[in-house]
């Protein structure tokens, strides 16, 4: 829709919300200290509306500005998945569409038993579980995390990340170029010596 029909709408808009509530023009002028014969024309659509007309018209109604020009109906919100790729023996779906950046995936690993096998590159990545168990090896660490945990690293570290092969685990990965953080929360994995 054009400024211009939007703009046509809003005169008979603002009649039928001043006939609905049955309030007079000259009630209305005196509550916003607009005219009678301006909010008439306003009315008639022989005086284009503006912030300085509108807002105090709103005011005087109650109701927010964009219920006087007509704001258009929200779209579907809802964004729709892609096929999955699958990669390393994992289902990945991705949530941005735009190349290059920050990029954003579902992914399901399988239940299996891998051996790790850490590797680098440039970047920076940050997982979070949605349900199952993660494992991650980074450098010298190795940490289980659990549904509503999430870990971030560089990437240039020694990582790897896969099933504890106890079920399936499906957790959220962001990868982004290096240099961009996100806030971590990880549990290291308990060992024999620390009971």
């Amino acid at each position: 829709m054009s400024t211009d029909d939007v703009l046509a709408g809003v005169g008979p808009r603002l009649r039928q919300m001043r006939k609905e509530r049955e309030v007079t023009l000259t009630s209305l002028s005196e509550v916003t200290g607009i005219s009678v014969s301006t909010l008439s024309r306003l009315e008639s659509g022989l005086r284009k509306p503006s912030l300085e007309l509108l807002l105090p018209i709103a005011r005087a109604h109650q109701v927010p500005l964009d219920e006087l020009v007509g704001n258009p109906a929200v779209g579907d919100p809802r964004v729709r998945a892609a096929e999955p790729i699958e990669r390393h023996g994992r289902k990945h779906w991705p949530l941005t569409r735009q190349p290059g950046g920050l990029q954003a995936f579902k992914v399901l690993e399988p239940q299996r038993s891998l051996q790790p096998e850490p590797r680098t590159h440039e970047g920076y990545e940050w997982l979070y579980v949605l349900s199952g168990r993660l494992r991650l090896v980074l450098g010298e660490h190795d940490v289980v995390l659990g549904a509503g945990e999430a870990a971030e690293f560089d990437t240039r570290v020694p990582h790897w990340f896969g099933s504890t092969g106890e079920g399936p685990v499906e957790f959220l990965s962001l990868f982004g170029p290096q240099g961009e953080r996100m806030h971590v929360r990880a549990r290291p994995k308990r060992s024999a010596e620390d009971d």
